[in-house]
């Protein structure tokens, strides 16, 4: 399941201070090009999308503390370490997303 942090706040929160991510579980950031992971307890693959939802590169073990940027990306979705390979083919393989609050 994906959550959606489309508005101001939920993207600025995204999984910071989270201890962990299940691996049935990520965060699709819309309308960005990169992303960090200041105050993040865990490492990320990152899913990079382009405008169609297309799948343009995956970033596997992004360490917290860091800064990651795909220039032709459009948004993104945050998973935990291992589970980006599994992601993104179930989004290349057009699984809709279910959206869903993200919990505070």
């Amino acid at each position: 399941m994906l959550h959606v942090a489309d508005g101001p706040l939920s993207r600025l929160r995204g999984l910071a201070r989270l201890d962990d991510l299940p691996g049935d579980r990520g965060l699709l950031l819309t309308r960005t090009k990169s992303v960090h992971t200041l105050g993040m307890r865990f490492a990320l693959d990152v899913i990079w999308l382009d405008r169609r939802g297309a799948v343009v590169r995956v970033d596997h073990g992004v360490q917290p503390r860091k800064h990651a940027a795909c220039r032709t990306a459009r948004s993104v979705v945050e998973v935990a370490a291992g589970s980006g390979d599994r992601f993104a083919a179930a989004l290349a393989s057009q699984v809709p997303v279910q959206r869903a609050r993200a919990s505070s």
